[in-house]
């Protein structure tokens, strides 16, 4: 397993330490993580996106979404009662086993909801960036400053 020291990046850049961080989970998770259930991530619309999650087999409560620290975590776990249920399975294709997904939020992205339709678990995302974060024009009155700096002169000159 490699290490990288990503310190440096730390010390000379100003507000991109989330980058740093996000770097330093890519390099240090195992490479060998499953890919169990698949997923599609889409872009939806200009701020919109919705992850889409192969859950076939999974009941709603089986299914576990929540949003911590901007991250979204996905599990599923299948409940007592379902397990006691004995089958005899000639072919078993559909895994329906437990797994747990985690998706790293970028700033100002909110989940505004999930759906289970076909097998499929929809996550819809939104980015709200706040009002004060918009950019905003801003009015430069050079001509209105340089009257008022000659008016007072001429206040000053008359006094």
């Amino acid at each position: 397993m490699r290490n990288f020291d990503f310190t440096p990046l730390y010390r000379s850049t100003v507000g991109f330490d989330q980058f740093a961080d996000l770097l330093d989970r890519a390099f240090s998770t195992d490479l060998n993580q499953t890919t169990y259930p698949p997923y599609n991530i889409e872009k939806t619309a200009e701020d919109a996106y919705r992850i889409s999650i192969a859950v076939a087999g999974f009941s709603e409560d089986d299914l576990n979404v929540e949003t911590r620290e901007n991250q979204l975590f996905i599990s599923a776990r299948k409940t007592e009662e379902t397990k006691e249920e004995a089958k005899t399975f000639l072919h078993r294709g559909i895994a329906e086993r437990s797994f747990e997904k985690r998706f790293q939020l970028a700033d100002h992205v909110i989940v505004t909801g999930a759906s289970i339709e076909n097998g499929m678990l929809n996550i819809d995302l939104v980015r709200e960036m706040p009002e004060a974060l918009k950019p905003r024009k801003i009015e430069i009155n050079a001509k209105k400053a340089i009257e008022g700096k000659l008016s007072k002169k001429s206040v000053d000159k008359a006094a």
